[in-house]
């Protein structure tokens, strides 16, 4: 199939791209990498009456790194961009695992983070590790700019906070500091399909001890859930059997699962806590010095 007719804008810099976006917000869609938005658009799920293209906008297309440890990512970096970067592994070793599992190297290639984070598809990794790193998002109008913590900007199945005159312009990853054990664990049919359930933890360790725990969950509802009550199950404690136990526990509660073509809810909710157990356990043997 193909498109309906639409407007096509192609600005050359921020600013005429939110004021493209102000004028039109009402009818319009932004296109970067375009990998969700393409298909959509030939199946006729969305028929925007002006595509504004803003792959041509300087500086919002790195991952520099911040004096404090952070990241600071503009929102046209693309995903291979991420994998690639020195800095991501260094600083966010999770983030760099879980992006080579982002679709197929062709989809890495042209995908961008802000394009991922604005889409809020509830099994992607970008979001999943938004959620678990607690990065800030910068979103942009004309009328102005405002930051957004990742826990409160996703909404619901590919539903965000944004609003129809905004785009994400800036992704902030605050360092992780002496965290040092970290695991991401996925499900998927085939490597490159979208994901059944996907699980991110950091941890970190002091005396044998849990000092502080994240741990983030992707197909475990609308979207990316953020298990506070298996963190603080774990605070203090080795990770051992009956920790990663009552963890696994405490993370069901905090999941709604659904079925869907692939599978059934309850299959998701019990491969849920088999990812938690699996990431939880390789975060504890990096922390102790393993490859996991």
């Amino acid at each position: 199939m193909k498109p309906a007719r639409f407007k096509y804008l192609r600005p050359a810099s921020l600013e005429e791209a939110l004021a493209a976006l102000g004028e039109h917000a009402d009818d319009a869609k932004l296109i970067a990498g375009g990998q969700s938005l393409v298909p959509m658009l030939n199946f006729r799920l969305l028929a925007p009456a002006v595509l504004i293209d803003i792959n041509r906008l300087p500086g919002l297309g790195a991952a520099t790194e911040a004096p404090d440890g952070g990241l600071r990512i503009g929102a046209l970096t693309r995903h291979q961009t991420l994998e690639w970067s020195d800095a991501v592994k260094r600083r966010f070793p999770v983030m760099h695992a879980a992006v080579k599992h982002i679709g197929h190297l062709a989809i890495r290639n042209r995908g961008t983070i802000g394009g991922s984070l604005s889409h809020a598809d509830p099994t992607a990794e970008l979001p999943l590790m938004s959620v678990l790193l607690d990065a800030t998002l910068t979103a942009s109008s004309a009328r102005g700019s405002r930051t957004i913590a990742a826990r409160e900007f996703f909404l619901g199945p590919l539903a965000t906070v944004l609003e129809p005159h905004e785009m994400l312009t800036r992704v902030d990853m605050p360092s992780l500091g002496d965290r040092a054990g970290w695991a991401f664990e996925e499900f998927a049919r085939r490597c490159g399909d979208y994901a059944i359930a996907a699980v991110g933890a950091v941890i970190g360790v002091a005396n044998g001890r849990v000092t502080d725990a994240r741990i983030a969950i992707a197909g475990g509802g609308g979207g990316p859930v953020r298990a506070t009550r298996a963190e603080q199950s774990l605070a203090g404690r080795a990770i051992d059997d009956a920790a990663l136990r009552d963890a696994m526990q405490a993370a069901d509660a905090e999941i709604d699962p659904v079925g869907d073509l692939q599978v059934s809810g309850e299959y998701r909710r019990h491969l849920i806590g088999v990812l938690v157990q699996r990431a939880l356990r390789g975060a504890w043997q990096r922390a102790h010095g393993a490859t996991a």
